[in-house]
C-alpha cells in the first residue's frame, strides 16, 4: 500500500466522524500544551528567579542573628546574642572582604510638607549602593559616617521622590520618618523591583538610625561582598570561625550566595518538573481519548475491515492502517497544542516584558515525539483486534 494511498484512508475516515475526531483532538491538544506551557513557565520562573538574585553579583555571604537549628530545651533557654553594627566594622577588617552592608528593613510614615504616606524604610550603610547596584540621580547617596551615630540623613527613590514632592526638587528638604526628622541628600534613578519589592519606592536611611526608629537591638542581615574570584567555601569559614571567636558561640546563621543560588535551583527544578507531571496526566487522559475512540472506530467499521481483507488486504495493513491514523490524531493533536502553547506565550511576552519566556526547543521535539509514542501505544490494542477479524467474520455483521 503506497503512503499516499494510507494518508487518503486516514484522511477519509477522519472527516467520516468530523465531531468525534474533533474532540479527541482537542482533548488531546490540551494534554500536550499543558505539557509544554508548563515546562516553559517552570523555566522561566527559575531564569527569572536566578537572574533577580545575582544581579548584585555572586560574591556576597549573608549573616542572619540565630542560629537555624534545632537545640533541644538548651538551646531554647540560651539568649542569642544580637548582630550589631560593632560586628559588621569586624569582619569588615578581614583582609579579603571588600565591604559589608548592615540591613534593617521595616514600614514608616514618611510625611514631607504637605504629602505623607506609608512606605518601606531600608536601613543601610554607605556601601548600599555599590551593593544593589543603585545609581544616584541627584545629591549624593549617604555619606560614609560613624555608623553609631551617623547624621540623620535619607536618600529616596524615585517613585517615593514623585510622590512626596512631584516635580520640585526634594534635595536639603526636611521630611519625618515615623517620629524621627531627616534630612535629603540624594534622590536615585529609577531600578525597578527586587523579588515583588519596588526599590524606587524606599527611602534610604543609616542603619544605626533605622535600628532606634524601630526599637531593634540587632540587625535583620549583615550582607558580606568578598573579592571575587575567591573560593566562597573557604571565605565563609573564615568569617564564621571570626564571628564565634567574637561571640563565643555560633549564635548566628551563614549562608553563601553559592549556597542560596543551589537550594534555590533545586527547589524551582522540582516545582518545574511538578508542573510538567501535571501536563504529562492531561497528555495521558488525551491518549485514553484516542484509545476510546479507536476501539469504537474499530466495532463500527467491521464490515469495512471485512471488505478489506476479502480485497487482498492482510492482518498487518489492517493494523498499519489503524496505527497510523492513532499515530496521525496525536502528531495533529501535538501540532495544535504547539499553537496554543506560541499564542498563551505570546500574549505572556507582551503582558509581562520583564519576566523571561523562553521555549526549550528539546521539549518541543520531545513533547512531539512524546505524542506520537502514545497515540502508537493508544492504537495498538485497537489495531490488533481490528486485525484479528476475519473476512468472513467481519462481513456478517453487514
Amino acid at each position: 500500500m503506497k503512503l499516499l494511498d494510507l494518508i487518503v484512508w486516514v484522511e477519509r475516515s477522519l472527516m467520516s466522524q468530523k465531531l468525534r475526531a474533533g474532540l479527541t483532538i482537542a482533548g488531546f491538544a490540551t494534554g500536550m500544551a499543558a505539557v509544554v506551557l508548563m515546562n516553559s513557565i517552570g523555566e522561566s520562573i527559575r531564569d527569572y528567579v536566578m537572574q533577580e538574585f545575582t544581579q548584585f553579583g555572586s560574591n556576597i555571604i549573608a549573616i542572619t542573628p540565630g542560629k537555624t537549628e534545632t537545640f533541644g530545651m538548651g538551646g531554647l533557654l540560651n539568649t542569642v546574642r544580637p548582630l550589631t553594627l560593632a560586628d559588621g566594622e569586624y569582619i569588615n577588617q578581614h583582609k579579603n572582604v571588600e565591604f559589608v552592608v548592615p540591613v534593617v528593613m521595616g514600614t514608616a510614615k514618611i510625611k514631607s510638607e504637605n504629602r505623607a504616606r506609608y512606605t518601606e524604610v531600608a536601613g543601610v550603610g554607605e556601601k548600599a549602593a555599590q551593593a544593589w547596584k543603585l545609581t544616584v540621580a541627584q545629591g549624593m547617596f549617604l555619606p560614609d559616617d560613624n555608623h553609631q551615630k551617623p547624621r540623620s540623613f535619607a536618600v529616596l527613590g524615585s517613585t517615593l521622590k514623585s510622590e512626596l514632592f512631584g516635580n520640585s526638587s526634594a534635595l536639603g528638604k526636611n521630611i519625618h520618618v515615623g517620629s524621627q526628622r531627616f534630612r535629603i541628600v540624594g534622590v536615585l534613578k529609577e531600578k525597578g523591583q527586587f523579588m515583588g519589592q519596588d526599590l524606587d519606592d524606599m527611602i534610604y536611611i543609616p542603619t544605626a538610625k533605622a535600628m532606634q526608629l524601630f526599637n531593634r537591638e540587632s540587625l535583620m542581615e549583615l550582607d558580606i561582598f568578598y573579592q571575587p574570584g575567591l573560593d566562597p567555601k573557604m571565605i565563609a569559614e573564615q568569617i564564621k570561625q571570626r564571628l564565634i571567636k567574637r561571640h563565643n558561640m555560633e549564635d548566628f546563621t551563614l549562608i553563601t550566595q553559592e549556597e542560596m543560588l543551589k537550594s534555590l535551583d533545586n527547589i524551582l527544578v522540582i516545582i518545574k518538573m511538578a508542573g510538567a507531571g501535571l501536563g504529562l496526566i492531561s497528555l495521558l487522559v488525551g491518549a485514553v481519548g484516542i484509545a476510546t475512540i479507536m476501539t469504537i472506530t474499530v466495532t463500527e467499521r467491521t464490515s469495512e475491515i471485512g471488505l478489506l481483507r476479502a480485497l487482498g488486504f492482510s492482518s498487518k495493513q489492517i493494523q498499519k492502517l489503524f496505527l497510523t491514523e492513532a499515530v496521525f490524531l496525536a502528531l495533529l493533536s501535538g501540532l495544535i497544542g504547539y499553537a496554543i502553547v506560541f499564542v498563551l506565550l505570546v500574549i505572556a511576552k507582551i503582558s509581562l516584558p520583564t519576566v523571561p519566556i523562553e521555549l526549550n526547543i528539546y521539549v518541543l521535539i520531545g513533547s512531539l515525539g512524546f505524542s506520537a509514542f502514545i497515540g502508537l501505544l493508544a492504537g495498538i490494542y485497537p489495531a490488533m483486534n481490528a486485525a484479528k477479524l476475519t473476512p468472513i467474520e467481519a462481513l456478517r455483521t453487514e
